[in-house]
């Protein structure tokens, strides 16, 4: 990673690191020095990728954090360790994502997907702010994809995907949930020196996103992994902005191949940025900026006797 800030002996977190594009950018934070905190759902899986991580980059420290994000008390649980082990997080990098073939609601009563790929990022960042903002200047990379483009419109009176679900479009949602996110935190946190940018990795990629699909859509899957980069090389943009000194000062930012670009038109809708935000803040329990009194919460899903959520694909990706 030429070019890169020093970053050896600072703390760095990544989660869906087990494997894919996560685990990718944690060999690279930690080829170049840094204490790499990994997360990943699977010990097994998690356990395999820190042992590997470890041989191939000696010269970085690797800790091991198990964490379904998808349930927002596993989150919780994830920070207070981190918390308890860490005194300040110089980069935050929110990779884990999923497709989920089928509509499941998780124990918070959620959508599975808006559940992991967005609330999970959404509900880990603030739990991490204090040690954020004591390694400042620090950054937060939030990995989303180009298929927030396809998202015309927001549902905002059936986000949970009730009326009817199509795992691609939910996963576009999600993206989408990711860009404006990010667009509202670069702007609520803009004088802590925390930096937010996010950025598409590029598709078609060798990562197990979308592995859980089925029928033509598991087809096409299967097609675009012959012809698709690797993980290594959908790792770079990430890399790029948890340790180019040329983004130190940027922030809200979207990336593709490491460099600028403009999101969606909608992506940029600050007035939904900033809705998405109270939406989400409620539904956290967080008590900042939640909905006023009385707003329905379209977030909030009591559907809990669905089947458990599972993180179908769950590696970050496009």
């Amino acid at each position: 990673m030429a070019g890169q800030i020093p970053i050896s002996g600072k703390t760095c977190l990544v989660t869906g690191a087990s494997s894919g594009l996560g685990k990718e950018t944690a060999l690279g934070l930690a080829r170049a020095g840094a204490m790499v905190l990994l997360v990943a759902r699977d010990r097994e899986r998690g356990e395999a990728a820190a042992a590997e991580i470890r041989q191939r980059a000696p010269a970085g420290e690797v800790e091991l954090f198990l964490a379904d994000l998808a349930s927002q008390s596993q989150v919780r649980e994830l920070a207070a360790q981190v918390l308890e082990r860490h005194q300040r997080l110089d980069v935050l990098i929110n990779n884990a994502a999923a497709v989920n073939s089928v509509r499941r609601v998780t124990q918070d009563g959620l959508e599975a997907t808006v559940a992991l790929n967005h609330i999970a990022p959404f509900l880990l960042t603030h739990l991490l702010q204090e040690q954020l903002r004591r390694a400042a200047p620090s950054r937060v990379v939030n990995v989303t994809s180009h298929v927030h483009r396809w998202v015309k419109a927001i549902p905002w009176d059936d986000l949970q995907s009730e009326r009817a679900y199509q795992s691609a479009a939910a996963y576009n949602l999600s993206k989408l949930m990711n860009v404006l996110f990010t667009v509202e935190l670069a702007r609520r946190w803009a004088r802590t020196g925390v930096s937010a940018n996010c950025l598409h990795p590029g598709w078609p990629l060798k990562t197990g996103l979308g592995r859980e699909s089925t029928g033509m859509s598991g087809a096409f899957d299967k097609l675009t992994k012959l012809f698709a980069a690797s993980a290594e090389h959908g790792a770079r943009t990430q890399l790029f902005l948890a340790t180019s000194p040329d983004v130190g000062s940027v922030t809200g930012g979207y990336f593709v191949k490491c460099k600028p670009t403009g999101p969606s038109v909608l992506a940029r809708d600050q007035e939904a940025a900033a809705r998405l935000w109270q939406l989400s803040a409620a539904q956290c329990g967080l008590g900042v900026g939640v909905a006023r009194a009385g707003h329905s919460n379209p977030l909030a899903d009591h559907e809990r006797t669905a089947p458990p959520t599972g993180q179908g694909g769950s590696a970050g990706g496009p």
